[in-house]
């Protein structure tokens, strides 16, 4: 079993990584090509990602906390109705805000897998992990998530003067 400060540290990164794999699908369901396109394999690469994650709590003997799943299924929930832009009434600002929260998000997991690999050698369940390749995919959506949130900021914020 891992310690306590690593079983919190894994569970808070598995809820955000539900909360960025349930976010993904939500911009892809609502986005038109080529976004759509963009976060299928975004979306796909994220779930691959929690599963990975999950795959290394098991080998850690973490348990899994139902109460913060829970809570992220819940926030992803109630982020539809401020993301679809019916809160402001302006859907522009609420892909602007989807694509900047999951940005945020991806950050948050390239921080995790580095942590990951810097401890690693005080775990052994962590040993045979590549870090590497995670952190690169991690920084890879990170970038295209990059260009396609200043894109939709500038549709929102700037609206004819982005095209000047």
């Amino acid at each position: 079993m891992a310690d306590k400060a690593m079983d919190t540290y894994l569970n808070d990164h598995l809820a955000g990584s539900t909360l960025g794999a349930d976010l993904a699908k939500q911009i892809r369901d609502n986005a038109e090509a080529p976004l759509r396109q963009l976060m299928e394999t975004i979306a796909a690469e994220i779930e691959e990602d929690r599963e990975t994650l999950i795959e290394l709590m098991d080998r850690m003997g973490t348990t899994r906390n139902p109460v913060k799943q829970a809570t992220a299924w819940m926030t992803e929930k109630a982020s539809r109705a401020k993301f679809s832009g019916v809160s402001s009434g302006a859907p522009d600002v609420g892909k602007l805000m989807a694509l900047e929260s999951l940005t945020l998000g991806v950050t948050g997991k390239e921080c995790l897998w580095q942590m990951l690999k810097r401890v690693a050698g005080r775990y052994e369940a962590l040993a045979s992990t590549d870090f590497e390749r995670l952190i690169e995919r991690a920084r890879d959506q990170h970038d295209q998530l990059q260009k396609e949130r200043i894109k939709a900021g500038m549709d929102a914020l700037a609206g004819d003067q982005a095209s000047s």
